[in-house]
């Protein structure tokens, strides 16, 4: 297993959730980029982590579940909207948390406010998104394109706080195998903490979408629409962390991603090939 890479940027932002009843801690170093003149985390070990919540859209609940999560003794770095619908909002912290304490203890806390609902906690890796991720990326794509694919399904874990990320390739009489499914997708480029094999869904180069696995896995696809080259995103589950399936944002997110790239490296996806290592199905 390769070592973890650093995060971008080192420090975690602060943002709008410090006067929404933070515990009163600054904003933390990312473990992997925390500078020898830091110090040692106060606590001990620390984890970077998401929580998906969804609560009543209205004055004031927010600002509930920020402040137990404070009290829980996580120090919340980032809060992203994914969806404000039918008087409900669907919100992801990004937190900083002790990794000495438990996790129950903030789901307990969270379950405790009216209405509120928690839809997955799972680590993240990496600082949190900031604006202009995606555009550096497609950035740095561009600027080496010899190695734009490897350079994409790198960065995709980071982006959306999965575990791990692969490009497969898609047998080309997929349509015409049983069920209609992708069949042995074959793995092209893979991230690191990708498991080998990598075990893949049935997958089709049709659309981007959302699924789930039988073992909980959750994962995002979308096609680069050709070659039938597919970029397969991978929130794993754990015994103690049970992470959120991707939301139809973070999906949409992904698709522009491939697409983009997909226009800048033109032909060289066709050069992909039938890769050595065959995913388990």
């Amino acid at each position: 297993m390769a070592a973890q890479p650093p995060c971008q940027g080192g420090i975690f932002p602060r943002d709008m959730a410090r006067q929404q009843g933070r515990n009163g801690q600054p904003a933390g170093w990312c473990p992997a980029c925390r500078p020898p003149c830091a110090g040692p985390p106060s606590g001990g070990t620390i984890m970077l982590l998401r929580v998906r919540v969804t609560l009543p859209d209205r004055p004031g609940t927010l600002g509930q579940v920020a402040r137990t999560l404070g009290v829980s003794g996580a120090d919340i770095v980032q809060v992203v909207v994914l969806e404000r619908l039918g008087g409900r909002a669907v919100d992801d912290f990004t937190v900083v948390w002790p990794g000495a304490s438990r996790v129950e203890r903030l789901l307990a806390g969270l379950a405790a406010i009216p209405g509120v609902r928690v839809d997955g906690v799972w680590r993240a890796i990496g600082a949190p998104t900031t604006t202009g991720q995606d555009a550096e990326l497609l950035a740095q794509v561009a600027g080496n394109p010899a190695d734009g694919l490897a350079t994409l399904v790198d960065a995709v874990p980071g982006l959306l706080a999965a575990d791990w990320s692969v490009a497969a390739v898609v047998p080309l009489d997929w349509a015409s195998r049983t069920g209609g499914g992708g069949g042995d997708a074959t793995v092209a480029h893979a991230s690191w903490r990708v498991p080998v094999p990598a075990q893949l869904p049935e997958i089709t180069p049709l659309r981007a979408r959302a699924m789930t696995a039988v073992d909980g896995t959750h994962y995002a696809i979308a096609p680069f629409g050709r070659a039938g080259l597919v970029l397969v995103v991978a929130r794993d589950h754990t015994e103690t962390l049970s992470p959120a399936a991707f939301h139809s944002t973070e999906v949409d997110r992904l698709a522009q991603l491939v697409r983009a790239s997909a226009v800048i490296l033109g032909d060289r996806l066709d050069l992909v090939g039938t890769p050595p290592v065959v995913a388990g199905g």
